[in-house]
């Protein structure tokens, strides 16, 4: 007999949250996804490549958001030369298993120069889109607008409509050749977009779209689902106060005779996803 949601142990959902080299979103993430239930370690990647601490004792992993290196070649360039030289078979195997890969923001740049996205058809190993300079030419730290896509098979935004988190990069613009964006289109790859307040899609307009991103890019998943890249950053709307207009929220809501605070916010809601797909494993 199948068990219901509630009967799983999520305490068993180990996640591996890569720290070091300037990554500075450990925190912040392995926070969110104690609060999503499971049961995460920030680990430095030192500690993975000398074999100290294994992959394969962990279902999910989050490579974070920050500056790895500096970025001095390139935001996730070194990261990804790094992993992919001392862990990319033991990474794809990581993969096999049927585990998830997230990336945030920087982990989002390492991702696509590891080939891990868009990975077509099951290949992982090849570059084919870039995240590049923000065409506004500045660093931009601000919170966005996302629209979901409800066909895509991205386990991480599942029964996402529209969203609201904050970005803060300076290398965000996602970017490739127009037949490798149609292919992400055609397999429903593209699980987030820069939107208006409305909920239409931002069209390249800044700041709602605020890198110049093609089609308003925010995240895209490999065709699986279980890998998942996006430059805003979820673990900063841990909490609802975390959000720029919580106090005018509050106020609304308390002549409302209603509670602002209700529930988790959609960024605990992103890493419930994944917490929810492993125990259903």
């Amino acid at each position: 007999m199948e068990k219901a949601f509630w009967e799983f142990d999520m305490s068993n959902v180990r996640v591996l949250v890569l720290a070091g080299y300037g990554l500075n979103c450990d925190h912040e993430t392995a926070y969110a996804f104690e609060l999503a239930g499971a049961c995460a370690s920030r680990v430095h990647i030192n500690s993975l490549v000398d074999g100290s601490i294994s992959l394969e004792d962990f279902q999910i992993m989050v490579f974070t958001g920050g500056f790895s290196w500096g970025d001095d070649h390139g935001a996730g360039v070194i990261q990804a030369v790094r992993m992919k030289t001392n862990l990319g078979d033991k990474i794809h195997k990581f993969v096999e298993k049927g585990n998830l890969v997230l990336g945030i923001c920087n982990g989002f740049q390492t991702l696509v120069n590891l080939g891990l996205l868009p990975g077509f058809e099951g290949n992982y190993k090849t570059r084919s889109v870039a995240l590049t300079f923000n065409d506004c030419g500045n660093f931009q730290d601000q919170w966005v607008f996302l629209k979901a896509n409800p066909e895509s098979p991205c386990v991480f935004t599942r029964d996402f409509d529209r969203i609201e988190l904050p970005v803060r990069h300076g290398e965000g613009k996602f970017y490739s050749d127009r037949s490798t964006i149609k292919h992400l289109v055609d397999n429903n790859q593209i699980a987030l977009q820069y939107a208006m307040p409305d909920g239409r899609f931002a069209n390249c307009e800044f700041p709602f779209n605020p890198n110049g991103s093609v089609d308003d890019i925010a995240g895209i998943c490999d065709s699986t689902g279980r890998i998942f890249g996006l430059m805003p950053h979820p673990e900063a709307f841990n909490h609802w106060t975390n959000h720029p207009d919580w106090t005018r929220n509050k106020e609304k809501m308390k002549r409302r005779r209603g509670s602002v605070d209700s529930g988790l916010t959609d960024g605990i809601r992103m890493f419930q996803n994944a917490v929810d797909f492993i125990c259903s494993k």
